[in-house]
C-alpha cells in the first residue's frame, strides 16, 4: 500500500512542480509531513544529501524519500519514476504542439517576432547558468553542465547554418525542430531548475 501512495503522491509532485526545482522541494516536503513518512529534521538532511550526489536535487529528494519510507531500493524507483513519468509526458505534449503551431503560423510575423524574443531569452538565461556554473562558491552537478551545452549548441545552430554549409534537407529540418525556441524554452527550464 505503501508504494502506491508514494506513486500517486511523486505523481502529483511531477505534474505540479514540473520546471521549478524550488517547487518540487516544497512540494516533497508537504507530502513528507502529510504522510509522516519523516520528521522535517530528517527531510532537511536529506535535501542537504541531495545537493552533494548527481541529478537534479528535487529527484534525487524523492529517491532518498521513498528509500526511507519504505526501506528498499523499489520505494526510490517508484518515487523518483512518478517524477520523471509525468514530466516526460509534458516535454512530449509541448513539443507536440509547438511543432503544429510552427507549421501553421511560420510566415505570420507577430509569430516570428515572438519567437525572436524566446531565443533572446534563453540566451539570456544561458548565459546566466553559465555564470553561475563557474562560480566555484557553487556546487552543480555534471547534468548542469550536459543540459546548458545542449541548449547552448542548439540555440546557435540555426546561425551556423550558411558558416557550416549545410544543405542536406534532412539535416535541416533536424537543426529547424530542435533549434525551435519553445523546445529551448522547456530545455532553459530544466538548466533553471538544476541551477535556481
Amino acid at each position: 500500500m505503501i508504494y502506491l501512495e508514494l506513486f500517486i503522491s511523486f505523481l502529483k509532485i511531477g505534474l505540479l512542480g514540473f520546471g521549478g526545482g524550488m517547487s518540487i522541494i516544497a512540494l516533497i516536503q508537504i507530502e513528507v509531513t502529510n504522510h509522516g513518512w519523516m520528521s522535517n529534521t530528517e527531510f532537511v538532511d536529506i535535501v542537504g544529501i541531495s545537493q552533494v550526489t548527481p541529478g537534479p536535487i528535487g529527484l534525487n529528494c524523492a529517491t532518498y524519500v521513498g528509500y526511507t519510507a519504505t526501506g528498499s531500493v523499489w520505494g526510490s524507483l517508484v518515487a523518483s519514476a512518478a517524477i520523471i513519468i509525468p514530466s516526460l509526458i509534458i516535454m512530449l505534449t509541448i513539443c507536440s504542439v509547438y511543432m503544429k503551431i510552427r507549421d501553421k503560423w511560420a510566415d505570420n510575423r507577430i509569430y516570428q517576432a515572438v519567437m525572436r524574443i524566446i531565443r533572446i531569452a534563453v540566451v539570456c538565461l544561458i548565459a546566466f547558468a553559465a555564470y553561475r556554473l563557474c562560480n566555484k562558491e557553487s556546487f552543480i552537478d555534471a547534468t548542469s553542465y550536459i543540459i546548458c551545452g545542449v541548449v547552448g549548441v542548439l540555440t546557435l545552430l540555426p546561425l551556423l547554418k550558411k558558416p557550416l554549409k549545410i544543405t542536406n534537407p534532412t539535416l535541416l529540418k533536424v537543426i529547424d525542430t530542435t533549434s525551435h525556441p519553445i523546445l529551448l524554452v522547456v530545455l532553459a527550464g530544466a538548466v533553471g531548475a538544476l541551477v535556481y
